[in-house]
């Protein structure tokens, strides 16, 4: 849960990103008398009430036993273990647009691989950690069934109608994505609150993990690292992005109750708008292959050694 926008400075003419002070109240840690912050999928951790379970200062959290000195902790919710699945829901307008062979080529090759193998160095309260896999489970297109500005409200509506029409599956080790056109907006902040974000939600019966990604294109200078991208097309290079963010998020906090640190930051919040080492493709900046494809992807934390932001693991 990234979503709030972070400033983003590099020396290799990657954009600034504007920042945002609207939550900043909100996002402030938890001074040593106070409880944690709980994240809301949104890139800022709240209030909860009542307070979940603490993290105490020797990492240990919802009776898990051991230290876990990385600067994140296990709240005692369930992860996404055996591998996770992805769907996309094309909203709006994709007609002639590469993008929807772009981020489906990500979505075929981003598990296993270097990149999504940071998620292992998570696990649940048995010890068993996520799996280095992810699948490509399918698409399904919407053409503007809640019109061009969707509340939080119709975007669940949206993932329920593919589901209850059965366009796609109902899995609960799935994550639905929504992805919209440039011409399509998120009433709840896009473009000034945030780029994306993940939730849950009991859709027919059940725990529903689903995700708002929106298209950069709408605001380059909030949402795309760089005004050209490794694939030539900038709204769906970003979105390449904000896609991995959220999908290791809802991986490792499916439910927003597992895995987070003491200001309700996930584990890619905590490296949101960070790449690591880049180097050229196509005239624009990358930082990984992942199939055949080159793509500028923030980094993700770490679960081990102290905790770190990588693009990689080991």
């Amino acid at each position: 849960m990234q979503k709030l926008i972070q400033p983003l400075l590099r020396a290799t003419g990657l954009l600034c990103l504007v920042t945002s002070t609207a939550f900043a109240a909100q996002v402030l840690g938890p001074n040593s008398n106070e409880d944690d912050l709980v994240p809301t999928g949104k890139g800022w951790g709240e209030r909860a009430y009542p307070a979940p379970p603490r993290a105490d200062p020797n990492g240990n959290a919802s009776g898990k036993q051991g230290p876990n000195n990385t600067g994140i902790f296990y709240h005692g919710g369930p992860l996404i273990l055996g591998g996770t699945n992805v769907y996309y829901i094309w909203y709006g307008n994709w007609s002639g647009n590469s993008a929807t062979t772009i981020l489906t080529d990500l979505a075929g090759n981003i598990g296993p691989s270097p990149y999504f193998n940071i998620n292992t160095t998570y696990y649940d309260g048995s010890s068993t950690h996520v799996a280095n896999l992810v699948t490509y489970a399918g698409s399904t297109t919407d053409s503007y069934s809640h019109g061009t500005a969707l509340s939080d409200a119709q975007i669940q509506a949206v993932v329920s109608s593919a589901i209850t029409t059965h366009k796609l599956p109902s899995d609960t080790s799935g994550v639905y994505f929504v992805l919209t056109s440039a011409d399509v907006t998120a009433t709840s902040g896009f473009c000034t609150q945030y780029c994306g974000w993940h939730t849950h939600g009991t859709i027919a019966g059940a725990d529903i993990k689903y995700s708002f990604i929106g298209n950069p294109d709408r605001c380059p200078s909030a949402c795309e690292a760089q005004a050209t991208g490794p694939n030539g097309n900038a709204g769906a290079d970003g979105m390449a992005s904000i896609i991995s963010h959220e999908l290791e998020e809802a991986t490792t906090d499916p439910d927003l109750n597992a895995w987070y640190d003491r200001r309700g930051q996930e584990n890619a919040d905590k490296c949101a708008w960070t790449f690591g080492t880049t180097y050229t493709a196509n005239g624009a900046q990358a930082n990984m292959k992942l199939g055949t494809r080159d793509y500028l992807i923030q980094r993700n934390w770490v679960n081990a050694s102290g905790g770190y932001c990588s693009k990689s693991y080991p």
